[in-house]
């Protein structure tokens, strides 16, 4: 578990999350949401290390990240995946190279003991064919794929997600959701998710934190999302849910395509 206590993070004067408190539990899809310029990706970045909060705790499994010594921080950081916005693949390397980097990196295995942990970790992700290409050469969706099972490479206790659907499709966006979910149940991971998806939230959102102004305003789950008497978390639901499902359905139907040749016509 991950508990994060009175956070307060400011730039130039700017406080961006205002004392702010959570729990991410072990085993579950934790999501994080709320609006651009919430504070979302400011209290992820918190978590990780990525920026340091003026005032607060962040608690790994009791531990206190901001109390830690470099090399208790360098150990720490062996037990965490990250999953970004962008896949973030490296160009020159294989499927199979890029799953093997954090191995090569972090862990004294041998190369065939690298080689078959990130063979395993790609049959994880259903990518058992694709070790031998390079990232240009497959999909956004298996793109993601391989960077999933580059993240869980060195077994990782916390996985954190920035925006893990980005760019995919609705059908692959679901695949991932799923995939996201039955790994951090099978290996009972501390899974963070920084998502403005709808459909992600209500496919996966087992714990989730709404972020509004710097503020913690909502905790819940998926089946209490809809019923919630806070009314910036209203707004963000059933504003967001309108567009995702519009733009499914431009997505589904090719409807901006068919505008596009009518209007060049």
């Amino acid at each position: 578990m991950i508990e994060v206590k009175n956070i307060t993070k400011s730039f130039d004067g700017k406080t961006i999350l205002h004392d702010v408190s959570a729990r991410f539990f072990s085993g579950k899809t934790n999501l994080i949401i709320g609006q651009s310029g919430s504070g979302k990706t400011v209290l992820m970045k918190s978590i990780v290390g990525l920026v340091r909060p003026e005032k607060g705790e962040i608690l790994y499994d009791g531990r206190d990240f901001l109390k830690m010594s470099d090399s208790q921080i360098k150990s720490l950081r062996q037990e965490i995946g990250m999953l970004f916005q962008g896949s973030a693949l490296f160009d020159s390397e294989t499927v199979l190279g890029n799953v093997m980097f954090p191995l090569r990196m972090f862990s004294k295995m041998t190369r065939g003991e690298m080689t078959d942990r990130a063979r395993f970790c790609l049959e994880r992700v259903n990518l058992a064919g694709a070790e031998s290409k390079f990232p240009s050469e497959i999909s956004g969706g298996m793109q993601k794929r391989v960077a999933i099972a580059r993240a869980i490479a060195l077994n990782p206790k916390y996985l954190f997600c920035d925006e893990p659907n980005s760019g995919l499709d609705p059908k692959t966006s679901i695949l991932i959701d799923e995939l996201l979910h039955d790994i951090t149940h099978e290996y009972n991971i501390t899974t963070i998710i920084n998502t403005h998806d709808m459909n992600s939230v209500l496919g996966i959102g087992e714990n989730i934190v709404f972020i509004n102004k710097g503020h913690r305003e909502w905790v819940g789950d998926r089946e209490r999302i809809f019923t919630s008497s806070n009314e910036a978390l209203n707004e963000f639901v059933f504003a967001t849910r309108l567009f995702q499902e519009v733009k499914d359905y431009i997505i589904s139907t090719g409807h901006a395509r068919q505008r596009s040749t009518s209007a060049e016509s």
